[in-house]
């Protein structure tokens, strides 16, 4: 828990510190070298939290399953193809994710 709030607190810190140059824009209408390495920081990290994210999801969905057949094999059908439906929508998620950096890396 403590490491996750001080990365946290150094994402925010990052974020506050960088805000400004982010949102810069110059005369000439190109981005500058500042705003590409902010784009691609935020699409690397948008796919690495999403990644996480998603595994996290899915490893508790299907465990969660997994323990419900185990404590009722005759749920099978009725806990199985729930779960599936919810991990393609977990993986939906991921997906977009994904979609979403492409289009920061290719706005650079």
């Amino acid at each position: 828990m403590k490491k996750t709030v001080v990365m946290l607190g150094v994402f925010l810190a990052l974020s506050l510190v960088y805000s400004g140059v982010a949102m810069a824009q110059e005369a000439g209408g190109g981005l500058s070298s500042d705003v590409k390495a902010m784009i691609a920081l935020a699409a690397g990290l948008g796919i690495a939290i999403a990644a996480f994210g998603g595994a996290l999801g899915q490893g508790k969905a299907a465990a969660a399953a997994i323990e419900g057949i185990a404590r009722n094999p005759g749920a099978y059908q009725k806990v199985f193809t729930p779960m599936i439906l919810g991990l393609a929508l977990i993986e939906s998620l991921v997906i977009y994710s994904l979609l979403i950096s492409f289009l920061l890396v290719f706005k650079l």
